[in-house]
């Protein structure tokens, strides 16, 4: 078990080998969730790809009860944990699925992701091509990338390729990118 302390919540969650961030959760994540800003209110469909065991996905759903939080992972491990950890916590806006068994009609109203960089760039941005495609118009993503495994370029592939990317902030060797859905104007 390891916790993870936020200034509005704290959760306990089981982990395991195998799954990424497994002895403590990762810095980067604990950045985003920390200073990001919280998702936005109302009814809304979230997604937490990659989700692990799910530090990001529960602390989701906690701050946005009335959502439904999707914690999207390959791992069938990670999912099992994540699951359990929504279990014991009390979630029940949190549905824990692979990839593969997301409901292709479904449109996203935020993705947050500390995304599998170490996959490679040409799978990180068919991944991130997949998934920014099913932001609705209004809709955004919020990405955690260490600085030397390429955040900066991928913010530029980003904007380049039509979904225009913000540093939202930066903090140690990390940066949160926000990114809006493909054709959206941003005045910064």
């Amino acid at each position: 078990m390891i916790e993870l302390h936020l200034p509005d919540l704290s959760l306990r969650l089981a982990t395991d080998a195998g799954v990424f961030a497994g002895s403590a959760v990762d810095i980067g994540t604990k950045i985003m969730l920390a200073e990001a800003p919280p998702p936005r209110t109302g009814s809304r469909t979230l997604v937490d790809l990659g989700c692990g065991y799910g530090p990001i996905a529960l602390s989701l759903a906690t701050r946005a009860p009335e959502s439904t939080v999707w914690a999207v992972d390959v791992n069938r491990r990670a999912r099992e944990l994540c699951a359990a950890n929504a279990a014991t916590a009390g979630l029940r806006n949190v549905v824990v699925i692979a990839p593969d068994e997301f409901p292709s009609d479904i449109v996203v109203d935020e993705i947050w992701s500390n995304p599998p960089i170490r996959i490679g760039k040409q799978a990180l941005h068919l991944l991130l091509e997949t998934w920014l495609d099913r932001l609705a118009v209004d809709g955004i993503a919020r990405l955690v990338v260490q600085k030397h495994l390429g955040a900066d370029s991928l913010a530029t592939w980003l904007t380049a390729s039509g979904w225009p990317t913000t540093r939202l902030l930066s903090r140690r060797t990390y940066r949160v990118l926000e990114v809006a859905a493909r054709g959206v104007t941003r005045i910064n």
